[in-house]
């Protein structure tokens, strides 16, 4: 036990308190059982080390990392419940699929030490779907996005920019008061997606974060093989260059070798693993549910290290950018003229060559623009969408 203290206290002396994650100041660390999914590489680490951290001197709160080679010959259930008969109230475990049976010891500690609030998360969001049944009525489940465009304003500039709901956006109430915004707004859409956005090795790291999700996550997950993986990237590229991707199966399944019966499935397992996004058509019934109408990366910054920024096409970025953020709000669907439904409203994302004369015919349209910085009429600034979390 001393030996996850020390493991702990070691990590924590590297580990700075600002800045934090929008998740950190709107979550209830108090409730018993939490769980914590999102893509690899957005910061859940970190947001546990700072909570941690905070409280260090109260010592009752204890960080372990489930892939550590002191916890391997540990049961969780042994550990939290020394931890809670030496005082202890949080244990934070951290990276909880890569421990064998871990829903089965999340749910004996839930059931047997009440008073003791367990946090835990998962890098991968296919593992923790996997092994959650046990206890998915018993967890309050929390997805860790990465930044949004108000965060990494506020991580970059060091200010404290607050949300804006989605509402007061699209009614043209928004002004954001500072220099240059389509200056930071361009940088974000190459990089700023990730915390780790200003390392100098935040290429490597990038291809490292999907290296890790197709080799790792989705392989344990499906137990595929090497071939079928290689097939996978190659229909991730595709996607990562189109303009946007709008899925032929038949066409697809040609060249990536994967049979058209199984291309639906494995978009969906790119879904879950945090890769893409899939959009399916307005129109009401089986047949539009179907196939996916449109899929895009699942951020920006994936469409600037996978192809390049000279390949990368302005209006992919741009739809791209707006899916990112706002889905992670509201619900989206394609239409059949224009290019995102929201609701009962038609959304339109371009530059300024998108004019309002093309959808008179359409009742409640918003131009979304990436190159105007105030709100006017039904035109809204495209980077204000990055506000709503």
């Amino acid at each position: 036990m001393q030996r996850l203290i020390n493991a702990q206290d070691r990590i924590l002396e590297s580990t700075s308190l600002n800045p934090k994650r929008y998740l950190f100041d709107s979550l209830d660390f108090e409730q018993q059982l939490i769980a914590i999914t999102g893509q690899r590489g957005t910061g859940k680490t970190t947001m546990l080390l700072q909570k941690v951290k905070e409280n260090r001197a109260s010592g009752k709160y204890l960080y372990v990392s489930a892939d550590s080679l002191f916890i391997y010959n540990l049961k969780l259930h042994e550990v939290a419940l020394n931890h809670y008969e030496n005082g202890g109230e949080y244990l934070y475990i951290d990276e909880i699929h890569k421990y064998e049976n871990w829903s089965g010891e999340i749910k004996h500690i839930y059931d047997s030490i009440p008073k003791l609030n367990v946090l835990f998360t998962g890098s991968s969001i296919l593992d923790i779907l996997k092994g959650y049944g046990d206890i998915s009525r018993r967890a309050v489940p929390y997805i860790l996005h990465g930044l949004s465009f108000r965060e990494y304003l506020n991580f970059e500039l060091k200010l404290n920019l607050p949300q804006v709901d989605f509402k007061t956006i699209c009614e043209g109430k928004f002004n954001l008061e500072i220099e240059k915004p389509l200056f930071h707004f361009k940088n974000y859409l190459k990089k700023g997606y990730y915390p780790f956005y200003k390392e100098k090795s935040f290429e490597l790291k990038m291809h490292q974060v999907i290296n890790a999700i197709m080799e790792v996550d989705l392989v344990h997950y499906l137990d595929l093989k090497p071939s079928t993986i290689i097939k996978l990237k190659k229909l991730l590229q595709l996607i990562s260059a189109s303009v946007p991707f709008k899925p032929n199966i038949s066409k697809l399944a040609e060249k990536t070798n994967i049979s058209r019966n199984l291309m639906v499935e494995y978009f969906n397992y790119l879904e879950r693993a945090g890769l893409i996004k899939q959009l399916t058509s307005s129109a009401k019934g089986i047949q539009g549910l179907a196939k996916p109408e449109k899929v895009y990366l699942d951020n920006t910054s994936l469409i600037y290290n996978l192809v390049g920024e000279q390949n990368s096409d302005i209006g992919n970025v741009r739809e791209t950018f707006f899916v990112s953020q706002v889905s992670t709000q509201k619900e989206i669907s394609i239409p059949l003229k224009g290019d995102f439904l929201i609701e009962d409203t038609i959304f339109e994302i371009g530059g300024q060559n998108k004019k309002m004369s093309n959808y008179k015919d359409l009742p409640k349209v918003i131009l979304a623009k990436d190159d105007i910085t105030s709100a006017y009429q039904n035109q809204i600034p495209l980077y204000q969408f990055g506000f709503l979390y």
